[in-house]
């Protein structure tokens, strides 16, 4: 039977997990029931102490407190505002991390002896593994708002505290930390939840308008009255109508989950363009406007633009073109993803998240076609964050013999092994030691080295070689790779615990033929080429040529796209200053006049040149692959295509491909092209 006293069902529900290690179904709620057997699991005892890793140093907390700037400073003012509501309760309003260290406190003079006692304090970790059941460690395992009362503490020595906390979630909905008020259990009450989560979507929502500046923000309610108040829903959407962000009731208001965004299309929700709702503002800026969802429900919405953001009148959504992000404020980092922004939506898609985490310690894990920028993408990435002044290590996995990729990876000792250099050898990752580590095409690192690469990740130290003792190493991890790694995973090739740690966040570069901007692409490269072969400005390329090029399946990508601009501009002739079919080498001129199928037409603004092929005809064409392939099917159709267009020559489309010929001759071993 069930104990009819709370009390009584604690000791019961307690006794029985340390029996036989679960709690009684039905004598305690499901998700207390789970947090105690996280907290047995853990190694925890009712009766013991906290952890003794329970409290870090202040090195530790100023790398923290240096990483969530953003959080903190909105963090703040509402913290004072919330504990002015709870000022003569005894109680202590806390602010965490998204690992359960506190980063800011504010207490009530006469609770702060008792809250110091039990470590309530900035620096200590309140995370489930260190102090059992508690408010913050429970929320952050969770991700739901909690309330802990007395007895529910997993360490009895908690047990005087009443706590309630809930999670901050960023505009994309990652998890940033948990804002907490804590106080003695006597004073208790069942409203402190409810204002803990009020206060923390307030934070949120300044968050969000914060982070958002460049995009348009809805702000929605089911009443008019309701916009503005810390009830409504704000949605932060791109200029060509992508939903990149917004708040917890948002989503809920449009039926989204956070996977969703940067994926959906405000249109597809709301029976409304963009263009009408930015004509309306411009129109009615303070008025709300009555929208209706498919089902036919009815929300009120009102737009906000940051003039420092869209200065004067919004140009269509359609045809916006890329725009520069707001200048950075003195000492703060450049936007150096904004500058690689020529107007693709995808690309800038993929931008906006990488950005949003930057300076976060979560990795990032980036996908696309060898040759689409993934390298120059995390520069961007390392350049625009805390770390830009610290050494930026890239490693291609796939590059590297595999009997030495150990030793050049984790570094090597004096004496290691026959042919290491007298001096030793730090290794990549020690190099890379307070900046970013990149990991190129990490889906060809050998599985043997995967456990220990996890391992570095997981202890945040490294032993090379010879050595007997493991070095600290802090670094800030962008792995990138051109193949599926969850389906890797899935044939035993990928280890599947590693992929779940390099995958904090998946960014997916779309390949060249499928970019909106190729023009303003080529532009970029021609001025930087410009440059560097000291070419007068304004070089440019002719129209039709421009159209073929831009028809063009680009296997190789950017790096392919590059290469044969450069190659052009090097055959300029004095004076000249257009790029016409005569710049091009022959092996381009033979790719851009096959048809992308046999007996297909030429593509629009292709024209055979004279003489290119004297008494031949070109061979049948690969034909392109279709959007709906893996990105192994076109990897390998690729390789198809270059190889006809070379002629078989494995060089010359190991050059085409922007690859070495190392990596085709593996790819080609891997998955033959017949």
């Amino acid at each position: 039977m069930r104990p009819t006293h709370p009390l009584v069902a604690l000791r019961q529900a307690r006794q029985h997990l340390l029996e036989f290690g679960h709690c009684p179904s039905g004598m305690v709620q499901e998700r207390l029931a789970r947090s105690w057997t996280r907290s047995l699991a853990a190694g925890l005892v009712p009766g013991g102490q906290p952890r003794a890793t329970d409290h870090y140093s202040s090195t530790a907390l100023r790398q923290v407190l240096d990483h969530n700037p953003e959080l903190l400073a909105h963090s703040r003012p509402v913290m004072q505002y919330l504990f002015e509501q709870v000022r003569h309760s005894q109680s202590v309003v806390v602010l965490a991390d998204r690992r359960g260290m506190l980063m800011h406190t504010l207490g009530d003079p006469h609770f702060v002896d008792k809250a110091e006692r039990v470590a309530l304090t900035s620096g200590a970790s309140w995370h489930e593994e260190h102090r059992g059941t508690n408010a913050i460690g429970t929320a952050l395992a969770e991700c739901s708002a909690v309330q802990i009362h007395g007895g529910e503490h997993f360490l009895e020595r908690n047990s005087f505290l009443t706590c309630a906390a809930s999670p901050i979630l960023s505009a994309t909905g990652a998890l940033l930390g948990i804002l907490d008020i804590s106080g003695d259990y006597r004073n208790g009450h069942a409203h402190t939840l409810g204002l803990v989560s009020t206060a923390a979507r307030m934070i949120e929502n300044r968050l969000l308008a914060d982070t958002c500046q460049r995009h348009i923000r809805l702000h929605l309610h089911t009443e008019p009255e309701g916009i503005g108040s810390v009830a409504e829903g704000i949605v932060a959407v791109s200029g060509d109508g992508w939903i990149v962000g917004a708040n917890r009731v948002g989503l809920a208001q449009l039926g989204l989950h956070a996977g969703d965004l940067g994926a959906v299309r405000l249109e597809q929700l709301l029976e409304v363009r963009l263009d009408d709702l930015l004509s309306h503002h411009r129109r009615r800026p303070q008025q709300p406007q009555a929208l209706r969802l498919p089902g036919g429900a009815l929300l009120w919405a009102q737009l906000q633009l940051d003039a420092g953001a869209w200065p004067g009148p919004v140009a269509p959504a359609t045809a916006r073109p890329a725009r520069a992000h707001p200048a950075a404020a003195p000492g703060a980092a450049p936007d150096a993803l904004a500058q690689l922004d020529t107007g693709d939506a995808r690309w800038r898609a993929a931008a906006d998240k990488a950005r949003r985490v930057v300076g976060k310690p979560i990795a990032v894990l980036i996908q696309g076609e060898s040759g689409v920028g993934k390298e120059l993408f995390a520069r961007a990435l390392h350049a625009s964050g805390p770390r830009r002044g610290a050494p930026f290590v890239a490693i291609n996995c796939g590059a590297i013999p595999e009997n030495l990729i150990e030793a050049e990876l984790f570094g090597y000792v004096a004496g290691a092994f026959t042919g290491a250099r007298k001096e030793g050898s730090p290794g990549y990752l020690r190099q890379a030691h307070g900046g970013t580590l990149f990991l190129d095409e990490i889906g060809d690192m050998p599985l043997a080295l995967q456990m220990r690469l996890l391992r570095v990740l997981q202890e945040r130290s490294v032993t090379p070689v010879g050595a007997a003792k493991a070095v600290p190493v802090d670094f800030a991890l962008v792995c990138a790779t051109h193949c599926q790694l969850l389906q890797a995973t899935e044939q035993g090739r990928f280890r599947q615990d590693l992929y779940y740690r390099i995958n904090g966040l998946t960014v997916q570069l779309p390949p060249l033929r499928q970019r909106s901007d190729f023009t303003a692409l080529v532009q970029r490269l021609l001025a930087q080429l410009a440059t560097e072969q000291d070419l007068p400005a304004g070089v440019w390329v002719a129209p039709d040529l421009l159209a073929r090029l831009a028809a063009y399946p680009w296997p190789g990508n950017l790096r392919q796209l590059a290469s044969v601009l450069r190659t052009a501009c090097a055959l300029l002739a004095d004076g000249q200053n257009t790029l016409d079919w005569e710049h091009l080498s022959d092996d381009v001129l033979h790719a851009l006049q096959t048809p992308a199928a046999p007996g297909a037409a030429p593509a629009r603004g292709a024209r055979t040149v004279p003489g290119a092929w004297p008494n031949t005809e070109p061979p049948p064409a690969v034909a392109p692959p279709s959007s709906g392939q893996s990105l192994q099917a076109l990897s390998h159709a690729a390789i198809a295509q270059a190889l006809q267009a070379a002629c078989g020559n494995v060089s010359q489309a190991a050059r085409q491909l922007g690859i070495s010929r190392q990596t085709l001759y593996r790819k080609l071993a891997l998955n033959p092209v017949v």
